[in-house]
């Protein structure tokens, strides 16, 4: 047993049962050991959820990183996609991720705050467009989540009285992520 096979295999749990349902004591269970050698891997369950969290958002961390040809806009939209295309991987993804620390991304975030700012957003404008997308794409999977619950059952919207439209999530979020990113476009320069 070593430290990624114990993520893979609380990520696996975490699908299973939903974050609520992960404990040490389940996953050392389901790896047959002792729920104390689980501490020779990580010292808390916080540490544990990191490392979680962390290895849960690779496919979004190793997608390419945008080089000085693209297109801004194009790149922000495809990237925050991205995000949330991850996030959705995952049961729970969005609780697991909400609260971390993406040490490990920080000189991926770098490029990228760098990259608009070479395309003309303003330093300050492009942490903030990110920071912005990143917890507007963390809230709207959080609420498509519960709102899937654990099974089969009613969607965004579904069960409200006629008068009140259903919302598709998806369609909710490009239209948030739209004024996102035309809420930024009159702040860069040409």
């Amino acid at each position: 047993m070593n430290r990624g096979t114990v993520v893979a295999e609380a990520l696996d749990l975490l699908d299973e049962v939903g974050l609520d349902g992960v404990s040490t004591r389940q996953l050392a269970k389901r790896l047959g050991v002792e729920q104390p050698s689980l501490y020779w891997h990580f010292r808390t369950k916080k540490d544990l959820l990191a490392a979680m969290a962390q290895a849960a958002m690779a496919p979004h961390t190793n997608a390419p990183l945008p080089t000085p040809g693209d297109d801004w806009r194009a790149w922000f939209l495809e990237n925050t996609r991205s995000f949330r295309r991850t996030l959705l991987l995952r049961r729970d993804g969005a609780r697991l991720h909400a609260g971390s620390t993406p040490t490990a991304d920080l000189d991926r975030i770098r490029h990228k705050i760098s990259f608009l700012v070479a395309s003309g957003v303003p330093e300050r404008d492009a942490q903030m467009a990110m920071l912005t997308a990143s917890r507007f794409t963390v809230g709207s999977v959080l609420e498509e989540q519960a709102d899937a619950g654990p099974g089969p059952g009613p969607g965004v919207g579904q069960g409200l009285p006629t008068d009140v439209p259903s919302i598709d999530p998806e369609s909710a979020f490009e239209a948030g992520l739209s004024l996102i990113v035309d809420g930024l476009t009159p702040r860069t320069t040409a």
